[in-house]
């Protein structure tokens, strides 16, 4: 199995999630709207899905992987359930213990971490009875944290799971889980829609449907790794070497993987002190992670195992021909979706979004900041792209270092910028923190002779920019031509078109150009066309 076709089996899997992730979005915002309700559900549930994020998405599998693979080959299939054991047995006892405890503390943790915001929130006796009061808004963002906390035991889990499925190469059942959760809320709220429950009600659901993801999730995985013919015991935690070195690996990498995800996080506890300003975040947040979850996980789960085996065989230059090969496929994906995000968010907003209780004044807001998440875009897959290299050779402090560096630079950026222009200053200080991230770990390689560049990147990376650019100032044409289409008074069915018209178009021009310029290899293009594996 090819590379690439390793990166369109997750990147694929990844893509079905994160479609149903915007039919659950749009019907979020057509039933909660940005207010209080939909406030509280969005601080809720970052909580454990930053826990998801860090772990689900290549940072647990970067420190486990190694590991376990090395088990399996120094002792056996024998010896590589006992450290999965161990490893499971410890994660399960630490995960019950730190559950008890935060559904015990979690006033305590929303007013400090998850939502600062609410606990200096002032009534306005202006707005009158049918606002949600301050404390209401603090109650139920309680009450929705503890019921969808047990989710993040559920996905750490998960991950360790999953990570013994992809060092068995196989990637499908992993990558697919997630999309329970679309399909549990989807319903959720089609159900809410139908009966005409009010919001609260809907929140509530929704939190109770997080929870029975997080188990169906799991059990989906253990299935999958039992049909592979590996299983798991459950024993008294003990501490061996094995597992002290997992978690002197893991905790760096759960840190480094999931440094984007931190800093939405620490964006939306900043943003908490704005009413609506934490739905804004997140309804722009979920466009742009449909590149970036179909690319970016894609080659964090693939990358990692493929750039181990060939350290190990001591194939230098195969390592950094996969190196090459994975940041040339990230950018050739990224920067022309960058661009068109940046472009046209309001139309993508406006049509995804606004209708029921998202109102038409929240659409220019939700898409300024999808602008400006989508210049970090390209930044997020890279980062990805880079940390393997680090991880492959279970080297872990130099890409913290660089991680702490950008997540404070995120925290100083965030907090002074809030101020000044409100949702958009968090959504400017992400992805200026997801730049100097990139650069920091594409420095640490190159510095250390562990990334060489070859010309076939550089000059295929100027050619997509150049394609990309290109392709902009079509999108750019085209929005005047189609601009009566675009208004906000044009019929759904209209502005659909329009958007239609102008991705398809984009997409066309930008391929045309990458094929014509040489930025896409044409032998690998005509490969997949004719499905089958190129010649040498």
């Amino acid at each position: 199995m090819s590379l690439l076709s390793k990166f369109a089996t997750v990147g694929g899997a990844t893509l079905i999630s994160r479609i149903f992730g915007f039919g659950r979005e749009m019907m979020m915002a057509s039933a909660l709207g940005v207010g209080p309700v939909a406030d509280a559900f969005n601080l809720a549930f970052r909580f454990p899905n930053l826990f998801r994020r860090l772990f689900a998405e290549g940072a647990f599998n970067a420190a486990f992987i190694p590991l376990f693979a090395r088990s399996l080959e120094e002792e056996g299939e024998d010896g590589a359930k006992r450290f999965a054991s161990e490893v499971f047995s410890t994660l399960f006892t630490i995960l019950v213990a730190l559950t008890v405890l935060a559904m015990i503390f979690m006033p305590f943790l929303v007013k400090t971490i998850i939502a600062p915001g609410l606990a200096v929130c002032v009534d306005d006796p202006a707005a009158g009875g049918n606002v949600i009061s301050c404390a209401a808004r603090y109650d139920i963002t309680v009450t929705f944290s503890r019921i969808m906390f047990p989710y993040l035991a559920c996905m750490s889990l998960m991950a360790m799971v999953s990570g013994i499925l992809n060092a068995f190469r196989r990637f499908f059942a992993a990558a697919v889980a997630p999309t329970l959760l679309n399909f549990i809320l989807i319903g959720v709220l089609g159900w809410a829609l139908w009966d005409g429950a009010d919001k609260t009600t809907i929140g509530f659901l929704m939190s109770w449907g997080v929870l029975i993801a997080g188990f169906a999730q799991l059990a989906m995985v253990v299935v999958a790794m039992r049909m592979a013919g590996f299983s798991v015991a459950l024993q008294w935690p003990r501490w061996t070497k094995r597992l002290k070195r997992l978690l002197v690996l893991a905790g760096p990498a759960a840190l480094i993987g999931g440094i984007t995800q931190i800093n939405l996080f620490v964006g939306q506890a900043i943003a908490s002190f704005k009413p609506g300003a934490v739905s804004t975040l997140q309804y722009a947040d979920r466009p742009y992670q449909l590149p970036l979850g179909m690319v970016g996980i894609a080659i964090g789960v693939v990358l990692l195992p493929e750039l181990a085996r060939a350290l190990k065989g001591g194939r230098l230059r195969e390592a950094q021909h996969t190196q090459n090969r994975s940041l040339e496929f990230a950018l050739f994906l990224t920067l022309p979706a960058a661009v068109a995000l940046f472009i046209i968010p309001e139309p993508i907003i406006r049509v995804l979004y606004e209708r029921g209780a998202f109102e038409p004044t929240a659409t220019p807001a939700v898409a300024a900041v999808l602008g400006l998440y989508a210049l970090g875009l390209p930044a997020f897959v890279m980062a990805k792209v880079f940390t393997p290299g680090y991880f492959a050779r279970e080297d872990t402090r130099t890409p913290m270092y660089a991680t702490l560096i950008s997540a404070g630079a995120n925290i100083v950026l965030s907090l002074g910028l809030f101020w000044l222009i409100a949702e958009r200053g968090i959504a400017l200080a992400t992805t200026l923190a997801g730049w100097l991230n990139a650069g920091l770990l594409f420095a640490g390689l190159y510095r250390r002779g562990l990334w060489e560049i070859d010309r076939e990147l550089v000059k295929r990376s100027a050619l997509v920019v150049l394609s990309s650019l290109l392709m902009g100032a079509v999108l750019v044409l085209e929005m005047f031509e189609l601009g009566d289409w675009l208004r906000p008074q044009s019929p759904l069915t209209t502005q659909i078109t329009a958007i239609l018209i102008l991705v398809s178009s984009a997409m066309a021009v930008y391929f045309a150009l990458a094929l014509a310029t040489g930025a896409a290899d044409r032998k690998l293009f005509l490969a997949v066309l004719k499905r089958k594996k190129p010649q040498g």
